[in-house]
């Protein structure tokens, strides 16, 4: 089969796939009458879309290309295999201790639809200190986060058409853009639900075709890897020559979830306690399942692809690669490659439109309504959110110009602001009753100053700290946020009777539906 029609049928797949998802925002566009339609689907998200998107929106182009391009390059016992125990664990966390309890305090707290207006409502915060502050810590963060999922798409599709990535860059922006201004949050949940799906299929089918290709070929996975395993030891074995700045920078991965605002949202919009247990199973299932076969993909890589030629094309696209020389080489079946390379797409998409929308509500239901014109209508709430939407993925369009930006590299430095200006607090508001509106200003700042001065400041000889000690920046921010948040709370006022009791009503909701 000549090279023109391989890219003739995986086009095709691409473009079933593409039209497929602008159609569910166009049905969804008519059903968005409101803003807390837009931004949180009114509440009615049944468990399993809930779960899939929650988790689709979390994992991003990194899951099928930072991930597994880390662990091809550096084995299970870097840092990045630990990343991926320590987001296992922080999924489970996440979904058992904190999802049930914030839906229950936002509907609480002035039935709040976003994680700012949370936060505000939760502390009477009558002067919206932190409306403005987790505003700002959203946008910055997102759209660095954003840039890190058009930046995965660039490479895909220059990968796999030869299509400059500037080009690559621009459609990619395009279609996140149209399904994402047609619908609103159904839209976006309801596209990530079919990502999710098209992302664990792919991940579980691929290393299955490759291990089988190899036996038939005469080679064995543990044959193949010999080089890797004598170049590092460790190479599929995380416990073995493990540094323990590595095993701390990847375990603090799971501390991030707390504070993601594309997460926690999904919690605040699922329809009741019935569909949130279902959520739980579901979404834990889906990344378990998900992160052991990335973190495959990335060690028999190096079993079934030349080292070199991967190096030479960039690490981060192994999985492409390998579904490519599967499905295009080996099996003659460009449409079938197609369909998995949509895996990929649906990765990055499912997380860059999730951002854009959280962005936007930050921007136009936050900022907007909450400072500068507070009698603005739902009408116009949307006209200027779907403005805010292309204004972000625009800026995030031009950091991620350079296609030299690292996947791996943008997700974690969004993926540490986030979780460490907004984990703490989520935690202190919905365990702790002692914290006060002082103490969740501390807590936003200490932690998003923390991971700026962190990573983005040359301290030691004009490196940054981060770079000098190899240590994550969260697992730095986090704590300094906690230890902030306790601190202040107890050296200022105590909060109201009001809050206490509102608080209190929530614990005891929590206690009666377990």
């Amino acid at each position: 089969m000549s090279v023109s029609s391989t890219t003739v049928w995986i086009l095709v797949a691409f473009a079933v796939y593409i039209i497929m998802m602008i159609v569910i925002g166009a049905v969804y566009s008519k059903k968005s009458a409101n803003t807390e339609d837009y931004f949180l689907g009114g509440r009615k998200l049944n468990g399993f879309i809930a779960a899939l998107s929650a988790q689709a929106s979390d994992m991003s182009g990194w899951l099928l290309m930072g991930l597994p391009g880390a662990i091809f390059l550096t084995g299970m016992n870097s840092g990045d295999g630990w990343c991926a125990l320590g987001l296992l664990i922080g999924t489970i966390l996440n979904w058992m201790l904190v999802a049930s309890r914030l839906r229950k305090y936002t509907i609480k707290a002035n039935n709040s639809v976003t994680l700012p207006r949370f936060f505000e409502n939760r502390y009477r915060d009558e002067k919206k200190i932190l409306l403005l502050v987790s505003s700002i810590i959203v946008v910055l963060f997102f759209t660095v986060y954003c840039a890190s999922a058009l930046a995965a798409g660039g490479k895909l599709f220059e990968s796999i058409f030869g299509v400059d990535y500037h080009t690559a860059l621009a459609i990619g922006a395009a279609v996140i853009l149209i399904y994402t201004l047609l619908g609103g949050f159904m839209a976006v949940c309801t596209t990530d639900f079919v990502q999710g799906t098209l992302m664990l299929i792919a991940l579980m089918i691929v290393p299955i075709f490759a291990v089988c290709l190899m036996g038939k070929d005469g080679i064995s996975v543990s044959a193949a890897l010999e080089p890797a395993l004598a170049e590092n030891p460790g190479f599929i074995n995380m416990f073995k020559g493990v540094t323990a700045s590595g095993v701390v920078s990847g375990l603090a991965w799971g501390l991030g979830y707390f504070g993601m605002p594309h997460i926690l949202v999904r919690f605040m919009a699922v329809k009741n306690e019935k569909e949130m247990k279902k959520s739980k199973v579901v979404a834990i299932s889906w990344v378990t399942l998900s992160l052991v076969a990335a973190a495959v993909i990335g060690v028999l890589g190096r079993a079934y692809m030349d080292f070199d030629e991967m190096n030479a094309v960039g690490t981060e696209k192994i999985f492409i690669e390998m579904i490519k020389k599967i499905f295009t080489q080996e099996m003659r079946a460009p449409f079938i490659a197609g369909i998995f390379l949509c895996g990929i797409l649906a990765a990055i998409m499912s997380t860059a439109d999730s951002q854009l929308l959280v962005s936007a509500s930050a921007i136009a239901e936050d900022i907007v309504k909450g400072y500068f014109k507070k009698d603005a209508d739902d009408k116009f709430i949307m006209r200027f959110s779907r403005a805010t939407i292309v204004t972000v993925a625009f800026i995030a369009f031009l950091i991620a110009w350079n296609p030299n930006s690292s996947v791996m590299g943008l997700v974690s430095d969004a993926w540490a602001g986030l979780g460490a200006a907004f984990g703490p607090l989520v935690i202190m508001s919905l365990f702790w009753k002692r914290t006060n509106l002082p103490g969740a200003v501390a807590g936003l700042i200490s932690g998003a100053v923390t991971v700026i001065i962190w990573d983005y400041i040359p301290m030691i000889s004009g490196a940054t700290i981060g770079s000098v000690t190899g240590l994550y920046s969260l697992a730095i921010g986090f704590p300094v946020s906690i230890i902030c948040i306790v601190i202040v709370s107890l050296l200022t006022k105590a909060p109201s009777q009001e809050i206490t009791d509102e608080f209190e009503s929530v614990d005891i909701s929590m206690k009666a539906s377990e």
